[in-house]
């Protein structure tokens, strides 16, 4: 299942009281986020290549994974391959994140990799993360914080 999650400034959010709105989920602004559950419990996050992620859009994903995540903490892949630009807001949201258990951050270019090292910096202590250019290997070390319940 793929969840588009976007919002401008201003838009409603989920967790605010009028966000029965299209289930609060789907405001348009521009290239949407996507979200979605991949096989063995990791939550993608794709955000949209020649975008720069705001606070709005961020808060929006966010919502969409703590409801997948449905109470528990679960691994996230940050697919970052081709952003143009985090806002502050944006990464402190991915920074604040209370259920993510692991943050794997996949990129191509040197861009992404500075982008990736910029969100990596927020990061707390506890939420382990790393960046890497294959999808592939993220799943695979995401694999370790998967739960069984």
């Amino acid at each position: 299942m793929t969840i588009e999650a976007t919002a401008e400034s201003g838009q409603l959010l989920p967790q605010e009281p009028a966000a029965e709105h299209n289930g609060g989920l789907d405001i348009r602004t521009g290239a949407p986020i996507g979200v979605r559950m991949l096989d063995g419990g990791i939550i993608e996050v794709a955000l949209p290549a020649n975008e720069e992620i705001d606070g709005p859009e961020a808060r929006v994903a966010g919502a969409t994974v703590r409801a997948m995540a449905n109470g528990r903490r679960m691994p996230v892949m940050l697919v970052i391959t081709g952003v143009v630009g985090v806002s502050v807001e944006a990464r402190q949201v991915y920074a604040g994140s209370i259920a993510a258990s692991a943050f794997a951050l996949v990129g191509e270019s040197p861009v992404d990799r500075v982008i990736a090292h910029y969100l990596l910096r927020s990061k707390t202590e506890t939420i382990p993360a790393q960046f890497f250019t294959s999808e592939a290997e993220a799943i695979d070390w995401l694999g370790q914080y998967t739960s069984e319940d």
